[in-house]
């Protein structure tokens, strides 16, 4: 029988209503698959893009690989499988930046990091009402941070709009 955790990348992302908890292995599973996406567009616009996009990017690599190695040691806590490294970078390449027609890097490296960060909350917000105390408690820790990072990425956004208009 099949591993119920995998998940078709494109099914990444796709959640039910906030009010709905969700599965805590499924909750592990997807935020380590954007924490990665986000360090590896991160490590992208390090190489890519303009010193303001580097100084944001810089602190997406900081902060999801700090929250991506809470996620495993939670789930290692508590007997939650996760896939390896190598499917959890395959779900994070689907999910990762591209560059359409016309628009600049940093333009579309802010634009990703708005939606990014406006999926991840939503999946922070379900898994805050997981019947694990723990997982619970970690998303409720962890929102207020991407929060932040919304925040911070529609500023980066507007000001690289801006900056190729």
């Amino acid at each position: 029988m099949g591993d119920p955790r995998q998940t078709d990348a494109a099914d990444v992302g796709t959640q039910p209503g906030l009010n709905e908890s969700i599965d805590d292995a499924d909750f592990i599973e997807e935020a380590s698959a954007k924490g990665m996406a986000e360090i590896e567009t991160g490590k992208m616009a390090l190489e890519r893009g303009t010193d303001a996009v580097k100084e944001f990017a810089q602190r997406m690599i900081d902060d999801h690989g700090k929250a991506n190695a809470k996620l495993k040691e939670l789930a290692q806590k508590h007997d939650l499988e996760m896939s390896d490294e190598a499917t959890l970078m395959d779900k994070a390449k689907a999910m990762t930046l591209q560059v359409r027609e016309g628009e600049s890097f940093d333009e579309a490296y802010a634009n990703n990091q708005v939606n990014a960060h406006e999926q991840t909350i939503e999946l922070f917000q379900r898994a805050s009402k997981s019947d694990n105390a723990e997982i619970s408690a970690f998303a409720q820790k962890t929102l207020p941070k991407l929060e932040e990072h919304l925040s911070m990425a529609r500023e980066l956004a507007a000001e690289t709009e801006a900056a190729n208009e």
